[in-house]
């Protein structure tokens, strides 16, 4: 299975899931958006997963993203990385193990910031896409 093929599956799993597409931004978080600008949310979004998700051990595991509050919160949830055990079932990463610099590459990359342009770019044209993939 190709890069390309395994977000693609991902994403269309993610939309299968009524919890997971229950997400979307308020005009709010989009006005956050571009407010600050997208490489802040970005540097947000990898600080957040740093000090959220990379650990081994995470005291609060499954209540450490809030459900609203930015951007980058919403996204995590529409993309099962908010937590470790989300991590794990969705994204087949093992628990009770430090995430790799990689891997929270991967989850800002393709989970984070695809959930993010996608869901711009499907209110901006009012699409009706499942995925778009940025790799």
């Amino acid at each position: 299975m190709t890069k390309n093929e395994w977000y693609r599956q991902l994403f269309e799993r993610l939309d299968n899931s009524k919890f997971r597409r229950s997400f979307h931004l308020k005009q709010k978080d989009i006005d956050y958006i571009n407010e600050k600008g997208l490489d802040t949310i970005r540097q947000h979004a990898k600080d957040f997963i740093a000090k959220r998700e990379a650990p081994a051990y995470i005291a609060n595991d499954g209540k450490q993203t809030p459900m609203n509050g930015h951007p980058v919160f919403i996204a995590q949830h529409a993309t099962a990385t908010c937590c470790r055990e989300c991590i794990r079932k969705w994204h087949k990463m093992q628990p009770g193990k430090e995430l790799s610099q990689e891997f929270c590459q991967y989850m800002l990359d393709n989970d984070i910031d695809n959930w993010i342009y996608y869901y711009a770019y499907k209110l901006a044209v009012g699409s009706s896409i499942t995925v778009i993939v940025f790799i």
